[in-house]
Order: structure tokens, then sequence, then C-alpha cells
């Protein structure tokens, strides 16, 4: 190495991580006086990796003895070291890039899945400055710190990265922008059919009694446009009118859970976040899901019943998109947390004014229009990979699990 003082050098040490490895080497670089700039330090299977940008010291008679002892290092702690002096020229100027988050979760990830999720970067213009492994053995999570130019477009990247989880359909791939609130979430808001639960309600209902095929269709046509939500929902529930309340209520206690979902809200709660379903679907199973796992709040359409069969109709305003959004927004602000400390969920077009009205909303297990629209999609995982994208490790979930 040829170094001067008053260089700015990148000083990279590897090998063997010691227990005061870290401690020699910030000991001789702060006794010679070197000014520290940046510092980043990682450990693979005991194996250390630590680079230090540093400025030498101004005084000439302090660089040598210094050179001298990182010269040492390699025969004392077994390690090799290389010092390269930075060109100005890459030293950081200019206007401050992009950074975002990108997390990869799933059962395992192999060599060509990191391949694959690296190489849609690159070609998305993102530089990976920092890899993180989330899980335990196998490697299933990792987190990516990469950084995007100024005039670079997140959204494409985002949609490459959307098209990449789809075609592997083996792990899930989010984008987060980098900000004092991705791990700094609050308030966790959820769609119940399809999302928390595995099932839609009123098909099950409908299927109990006889009319199914007719609320089906009127669900298509919905879909395609040609009723709104509200109007959909008053003929699907019209057709099971006489239907014995007790039907519903047994349906609302045995409620086939999503994967994942006891363990997102027991971590949840253990952390402090407030939770709650909203939904367009049933109150009678909103509560019981509710009761049954501990969520804070629940907001539902309530099914009128006289004489202990359903008449047809509902009670009060309709959660349709528009009111999900409103319930949303109060909720948060009922709870003091802003909107951009709130996660919202769901998987259908109804829950998309939700999704957008939220710091983060996530599509899951999602129709392609929803996804498209959502800031992330999960369809490979379940319930829990929220967790994983708060950046929580599998370390931190068995602490507070």
């Amino acid at each position: 190495m040829t170094a001067r003082p008053s260089d700015s050098v990148l000083l990279t040490v590897t090998g063997r991580d010691g227990p005061d490895t870290t401690a020699r080497i910030t000991g001789l670089l702060a006794e010679a006086g070197a000014e520290l700039f940046d510092v980043e330090q990682g450990v693979l299977r005991g194996m250390l990796t630590l680079a230090l940008w540093v400025r030498l010291p101004a005084a000439p008679p302090e660089v040598e003895p210094l050179l001298r002892a990182l010269s040492e290092l390699p025969r004392e702690l077994g390690v090799t070291v290389d010092v390269r002096v930075v060109p100005a020229a890459v030293e950081p100027a200019g206007p401050e890039p992009l950074r975002y988050v990108v997390t990869a979760v799933g059962r395992a990830l192999g060599m060509r899945d990191v391949h694959a999720l690296t190489a849609r970067l690159a070609a998305g213009g993102a530089r990976v400055e920092r890899i993180t492994r989330l899980s335990e053995t196998p490697l299933a999570s990792v987190e990516l710190h990469v950084t995007l130019p100024p005039d670079a477009d997140p959204v494409a990247l985002k949609g490459a990265l959307l098209a990449l989880s789809m075609e592997s359909s083996t792990f899930d791939v989010a984008l987060q922008r980098e900000s004092l609130y991705r791990r700094g979430k609050r308030m966790v808001v959820m769609d119940m059919d399809s999302t928390l639960i595995r099932i839609e309600v009123i098909d099950e209902l409908a299927r109990a009694y006889g009319v199914h095929a007719e609320v089906a269709a009127i669900t298509e046509r919905a879909m395609h446009g040609e009723m709104d939500y509200d109007e959909s929902l008053r003929q699907r529930v019209a057709l099971l009118a006489g239907l014995d309340a007790r039907v519903l209520h047994e349906l609302a206690a045995n409620l086939p859970l999503t994967e994942g979902a006891e363990t997102l809200i027991r971590v949840l709660k253990r952390l402090g976040y407030r939770t709650a379903v909203i939904s367009g679907g049933f109150s009678v199973a909103a509560e019981a899901l509710q009761r049954r796992l501990g969520i804070d709040f629940a907001y539902s359409n309530a099914l009128e019943v006289q004489d202990g069969k359903l008449t047809g109709r509902t009670v009060g305003t309709i959660v349709n998109a528009r009111r999900k959004a409103e319930l949303l927004e109060l909720l948060a602000k009922q709870e003091g947390v802003l909107l951009e400390q709130v996660i919202a969920v769901g998987d259908g077009a109804n829950d998309l004014l939700m999704l957008e009205k939220a710091g983060l909303g996530i599509a899951f297990r999602a129709k392609p229009r929803l996804r498209e629209a959502a800031d992330t999609s999960i369809s490979a995982g379940g319930l829990d990979t929220i967790l994983t994208l708060l950046g929580l490790t599998a370390r931190e979930l068995h602490e507070v699990g």
C-alpha cells in the first residue's frame, strides 16, 4: 500500500472473528489519530468482514507506525488486511440516492433465488449496499438495503420485483422506502374473508342454504363492474332470508384461520401494536375472531335477525371500500397513530382504498389488480410474513413469541 498523510483510505479486514479483533484494529487507528467516516462489520459462520473508511493522520510521524502495526495484524490475529486509497471521484457528492429495503421471504432461498433477485435489482438500477439474514437455518429470508439514483423509477422496480415473485411462486419480494416509519409501525388493519380467514363467509352461508350458485352469479357480475358493491351485497344478503341464525353462529365459531394469522396477532400484541378487522363481511364472524385472537377492534356489516332467522337485510351503514378507508383513518386518529404508521392488509378490490390510505398497503394472496396497486404483495407465505417485512429476525420473533 502507498498511502500518504491525509489520504482517505478504505481498510478492509477479513478472517477469523476473535473476541478482540475489532477492538484491536479500532484501537490502533484511534491512537494514531485517524479520522473515521464510515464503518461496516459482519460475521458469517465465524468469519469476520470489517470495513472502515478513514483519513490517515495529518502528521507524517504517525503514519509509518500505524502502517507497520496494520501489517503485523495478519500474523497476530489470523486476518487479511487490505488498505486502499479512496480516489476523490468516489467520495460522496451530489444529490443523495434514494434508499430502499428489499425483503425476500420464502420456505428456503437458494443460490438461484438470490441470483434472480440481485439480477433484477441490477437491471432496475439498484445498487446493493448490505444484505442481512433474517432467518435462522435454513436460509429463508433476507433483507437487502439498496440505493437508487435520484432519477430512477421505483415504481418500475416494484413491478419488476412483483413479477419476479410471481414467476418463482416460492418466495415473496417486498420493496419499501427506508424511512423513520418503516420499523415504526403501530397499527395493523386487516380484511377478514380470504385474508384473516381462508373462506368467504357469505359463500359458506349460501352453500348451507342451497343458494350458492345464485350468490356466486351476483358476485361475478359485481366483479365485472355490472353493479356496485353495495347493491351486490344487498342482493346476495336478500337470498339468505329465512336462514336459521344458528348456522351463522356455528360457522363463526369454527372459522378456518389463514396460515400465520395466530402468530401474527400474538406477536403484534406482544410488541404493543393495535390491531383491527375492517371487513365487508358480517359482524358475527368478525366479532368471533376478535374474541378468539384478542384483536382490538372489529368493524363489519350487521345482518338483521328476527325470530331467530335472517331477514335478508343488513343493519346500519354498509362497510364498502370507501367506508373501510374512512374507518382506518378514524381509528388511527382515535388511537393517536399517524397514517404512515398503519399497515393495511387485504385481498380484493374492496380493500384498495384502505391499502392506499395506509402507510404500507399489503395485497395478500390477491387478484392481479390489487397486487399491482398495493405497496407490496404476499402470495407464497402466510400472514406471519408481515412480521419479516417489519424487519424482525427469526431470533427476535422467538424472543417475543
